[in-house]
């Protein structure tokens, strides 16, 4: 897969996609926004990665949020900045999701590391919540699973204060999964990715839709029970018995459901 905005490359049964504007921050733009969105959502049709590595070019910006460049000045839906669609597209993946935070953190980028499953970060990571210093916010994705991680007070803190947090410091609150030595942080994620991948496909994509469907409302519940309830009920000898009975035109036998 080839995009104008991000590069992607796998690695056994690890996917790798990098946030590729280094020279700006590795601040989103509606194409990298849509390139983000179309690379997952082509990762959720394929069975070769069993867990996908979310990170930044450079070593200075992991990501420091968005940008409406080259945007129609509207205030319509085609006006907005399309952030939703990635951090969608990172719930609806059935597979676990890695941030590796190779810099700054910071805005949409803070968020953006709060959507993936787990988060490696090395020690000199910078994360922080700026958008009310600059008369912006984000109220859902970035306040609900702020709060989630954090704490209500905590995540109000980051919010209405805008605290810069070191790696550490965002380690102690649970806002991340681990840190790194600097030039540990490529072999690191890579163990931690593929420690994952290691793991039951089924067991991880069942579980991802358990903590999904918190949030996700009808959205959430329906994937839980059509992608991986329906999917196991399927095979039982009670499904069996009724789709034959149904088909036979006959009265299923109760003795055939299993127990």
């Amino acid at each position: 897969m080839t995009f104008e905005t991000i590069l992607y490359r796998e690695e056994a049964a690890v996917g790798w996609l990098t946030l590729n504007r280094p020279q700006d921050g590795n601040m989103f733009t509606p194409q990298m926004c849509h390139d983000i969105r179309d690379c997952i959502d082509e990762i959720r049709c394929e069975t070769r990665t069993r867990a996908l590595v979310i990170t930044g070019a450079g070593d200075k910006f992991f990501c420091i949020g968005g940008r409406k460049e080259g945007m129609e000045d509207t205030t319509l839906y085609a006006g907005m900045l399309p952030t939703l669609e990635i951090y969608e597209s990172i719930e609806r993946l059935q597979k676990p999701v890695i941030a590796s935070v190779n810099g700054y953190a910071v805005g949409g980028g803070q968020v953006l590391q709060v959507m993936c499953d787990l988060t490696i970060a090395k020690e000199s990571a910078v994360f922080r919540q700026v958008g009310p210093m600059m008369g912006s916010f984000d109220a859902g994705y970035g306040t609900w699973y702020l709060e989630d991680l954090v704490g209500k007070k905590k995540a109000k803190e980051m919010w209405f204060l805008n605290p810069k947090l070191t790696a550490r410091e965002a380690l102690d609150i649970g806002l991340i999964n681990k840190v790194v030595p600097d030039e540990k942080l490529e072999e690191e994620t890579r163990a931690m990715a593929q420690a994952v991948a290691e793991r039951g496909a089924f067991a991880l994509a069942a579980l991802k839709g358990a903590f999904v469907a918190r949030h996700g409302g009808v959205s959430g519940l329906s994937r839980v029970s059509h992608d991986l309830l329906l999917r196991l009920y399927l095979d039982t000898d009670e499904s069996h018995e009724l789709g034959d009975a149904f088909r036979g035109r006959r009265t299923p036998d109760p003795d055939k459901f299993g127990h």
